[in-house]
């Protein structure tokens, strides 16, 4: 007779209905394993120490165990429990390693299995078969016929239901809060995906809040991912189905041991199953939820109590070393314990948040005293980590201290990362640096020093009458906060800082003093024969005038370099000759009323030269309409300019020289033009320098200027050209009076176009436009006229058909 459909490992994956107690937690379409079966309560004892099946992670040789079906009391079918040892895939296991209990028997130990588990044994799988001549018999046999295909079944049974255990987990969680406050799923969902290892679906948290938790739980056949530690063997990340079967072939399953490659060929569950039916029996494969003693079962499809009758067939835990997960600490910095539910946060191990196989699990604090203390704490998915309930702390426990996390992993001991963890402490903080950096109108960054940083609750600036602010601070390293002072509006005088910690009631008050920035000023540049001057040095926005050598000079532009500013001077009036070589001492004005003596010298006279020539190449005609650029004032952005400067003075041309080109704006890019192919000497009074644009920075254009450097001095900026962006115009398409059609890119490069040199009634161009084509005014005389958002000062003509 043919065999029901048996599972897949996505199908076991695809436990879209959560039952508890025979109630599904989310009712959805009808999926696999949603029927609750019977319960079976199991005890395992090692040694001395006896504990429930749902805190097993793996079984023992020399175990004890206790196991009983729990079925009602009115349960008219009935059912042998029989519990099978196995050696391997390839070796049979002895009769006496198969065992049979009758549920229905009035006497405990005939309707319970008492068991050892023996030397050699590897795995262990039980049934619940309909009582049925014969019965014992056929299983016996097929067991120890074929036990290959019951160490798959168990691998493969067992690894899901641990997978279940954590899409139980993750929606329970998340059904659990559906209904609460309408922004918790947004705050929940993340963490608790990534401690359960559980695909998150991240634009559901942006749909409405009646729709969030529906579409959290969507497509629940790939919502559990790969777990390191048991090798889930679910959907990736991308949804790309994987292959349990292949992957066992060659890997570690949470402890089930390397799966032979020679027994790898069946790759399906159904296949495996379908290998031991018969007419009279047939195989169910069950899913089990753990919990406490209890193993409930979770079948894919209704049981038959007819021929072929069902055998439900359960996976028990691997007999083999526990092989705990290794966490990893997800602490970014220490930890404050005299929070209320402080967290230790942890990464790698999805299972202590979903079985209960990690317990009892506790940090230990040592205190630089050498006492140390245990405290108890519990993992939780949604936060990601464990968490600490309240504590009364002894009084030797403060500051900075080393903590461990420990447990048990079934059996065993279970030994978790270390933290560093702080308590307040009464030492107070103080000041790293000069606290008399502290200057008003501007933000200044502070750093503190103390015992706890990670336990700082706030911290507040106040001064005088003014309102108290938050001041903005971070955790930096096991004993430092660095704060950010907003100075900004704030007038010279005392200021106090408060550092409160979590927990206590009185804040630590540290008095400090800000400063008006005064002006440094670190030298005053003159040149014979300049009625001009360089001041520079810090805050020379201070500076309100400077009389120097006869001169009275006032300033005339602020620029910064790095750290330091150059302030530059202009003087009144005529005023006397700088002559080289003359020394001083100049009074330097603030605008606070103070003056500041700074002695200077008079350098050699700065280089002078004059604009001789020039001359521009067009850009080169490949296609399109180019503007009329006759002229010699307009540089397109794809031609070329050839200029000429003549040496004045006592100036004569060196190698060494060089051609400074920039912007009107002070801090536009600066092109330097050297000896060689862009600059060629005619003489020690002429230079003639090539200027590509192409080379230029994208954001210099407008207006150039010039200069002349040689070494260490410059002369002074003259105009040079307007380097204009063309836009790339292709075609002007004209409909008799009603206007023409301008086609082409970059056409946000125009601010206006219209019919007439003057651009009377002009059709403007709108900032940033992004269109390929313009509507312009009917041309005059066979021409439209344009005005460059480069170059407002020119017109330009194209041509109009």
């Amino acid at each position: 007779m043919p065999t029901r459909p048996m599972i897949r490992l996505r199908h076991i994956l695809m436990a879209l209905a959560l039952t508890v107690a025979g109630r599904p937690l989310y009712a959805a379409d009808p999926a696999p394993f949603e029927l609750a079966g019977p319960t079976l309560r199991i005890i395992v004892t090692r040694g001395e120490r006896t504990l429930p099946i749902g805190e097993v992670p793996s079984l023992a040789e020399g175990d004890r165990l206790s196991i009983a079906a729990q079925l009602p009391p009115d349960q008219g079918a009935r059912f042998i429990l029989v519990s099978a040892f196995l050696r391997g895939a390839t070796n049979p296991p002895p009769k006496d390693w198969i065992a049979f209990a009758e549920t229905w028997a009035k006497k405990d130990r005939k309707r319970s299995l008492e068991l050892a588990v023996p030397k050699g044994a590897r795995q262990m799988v039980l049934f619940l078969v309909p009582d049925t001549g014969g019965a014992e018999g056929s299983l016996q046999d097929a067991v120890r016929g074929k036990p290959g295909e019951f160490v798959r079944a168990t691998q493969d049974l067992n690894q899901a239901s641990l997978d279940r255990s954590r899409l139980d987990a993750f929606m329970g969680a998340i059904k659990a809060q559906e209904n609460s406050h309408p922004e918790f799923l947004r705050t929940l969902a993340p963490p608790l995906a990534r401690s359960l290892s559980m695909k998150l679906n991240e634009e559901c948290l942006s749909r409405v809040i009646e729709m969030q938790a529906a579409c959290l739980l969507d497509n629940r056949d790939s919502l559990v991912l790969a777990d390191v530690h048991t090798s889930s063997m679910a959907e990736t990340l991308t949804g790309a189905p994987t292959d349990l079967a292949l992957q066992l072939s060659a890997t570690r399953e949470a402890g089930y041991g390397y799966y032979s490659p020679y027994i790898a060929v069946v790759r399906d569950v159904a296949k495996i199953f379908g290998a031991f039916s018969n007419p009279s029996f047939d195989y169910l494969p069950t899913l089990t939820v753990r919990k406490g003693p209890d193993m409930a079962l979770l079948l894919n499809s209704a049981p038959s109590f007819a021929k072929p009758k069902s055998v439900m067939v359960v996976a028990m835990p691997s007999i083999e070393a526990d092989s705990p997960p290794r966490l990893r600490s997800g602490a970014g910095g220490p930890i404050c314990l005299a929070r209320a539910g402080g967290l230790l946060p942890v990464e790698g191990a999805p299972l202590i948040y979903s079985t209960g196989y990690a317990r009892d699990m506790m940090l230990t604090v040592k205190a630089s005293s050498g006492e140390s203390i245990e405290v108890p704490v519990v993992a939780r998915a949604d936060r990601g980590g464990y968490v600490l309930g309240p504590q009364e702390w002894p009084t030797s426990f403060q500051g900075t201290m080393d903590g461990h996390l420990h447990g048990l992993w079934g059996f065993d001991r279970f030994e978790g990362p270390d933290f560093t963890v702080q308590l307040p402490d009464a030492q107070g903080w103080r000041i790293e640096g000069d606290a008399a950096a502290l200057v008003v109108g501007r933000d200044n960054g502070l750093t503190l020093k103390g015992g706890a940083p990670a336990c700082v609750e706030s911290v507040t600036l106040r001064q005088g009458k003014d309102a108290p602010m938050g001041v903005a601070y971070k955790v930096a390293g096991r004993d430092a906060l660095t704060l950010t002072l907003p100075l900004a509006d704030r007038k010279p005088g005392t200021l106090s800082i408060e550092v409160r910690y979590a927990g206590m009631a009185e804040p630590s008050v540290l008095t400090l003093r800000s400063y008006a920035q005064a002006s440094r000023l670190d030298a005053l540049q003159l040149h014979a024969g300049d009625r001009s001057a360089v001041l520079s040095g810090q805050r020379l926005d201070e500076v309100q005038g400077v009389e120097a050598a006869g001169l009275t000079m006032r300033p005339d532009g602020l620029t910064r370099e790095g750290s330091v500013d150059r302030l530059r001077l202009l003087a009144d009036g005529e005023g006397g000759a700088l002559q080289e070589g003359q020394e001083g001492v100049a009074r330097v004005k603030l605008r606070d009323g103070r003056t500041v003596s700074l002695p200077f010298d008079v350098g050699a006279p700065r280089p002078q030269l004059a604009l001789l020539s020039k001359s521009i190449t067009p850009p080169a005609v490949t296609g399109g309409i180019v503007p009329d650029l006759s002229g010699d004032d307009l540089l397109p952005d794809q031609g070329r300019i050839i200029f000429s400067v003549k040496a004045q003075g006592a100036t004569r041309f060196a190698a060494s020289d060089s051609l400074e080109v920039t912007g009107a704006e002070d801090g536009a890019p600066v092109i330097r033009l050297t000896m060689g192919d862009p600059v060629r000497l005619e003489g020690p009074q002429v230079m003639v320098a090539t200027l590509d644009p192409k080379a230029a920075a994208p954001n210099l254009f407008g207006p150039l200027r010039f200069r002349l450097r040689q070494g260490e001095v410059a002369s002074d900026w003259q105009p040079l050209v307007t380097l204009a962006r063309l836009p790339r115009i292709e075609s002007v398409a004209c409909d008799g009076g009603q206007g023409c059609t301008l086609r082409g890119r970059d056409l946000f490069l125009i601010d206006a176009v219209g019919a007439t040199p003057t651009l009377d009634g002009a059709a403007q161009v709108a900032h940033g436009y992004t269109g390929a084509t313009l509507r312009t005014p009917p041309p005059q005389g066979g021409k439209l006229y344009l005005r460059l958002r480069d170059a407002p000062g020119h017109v330009l003509s194209i041509p109009a058909a």
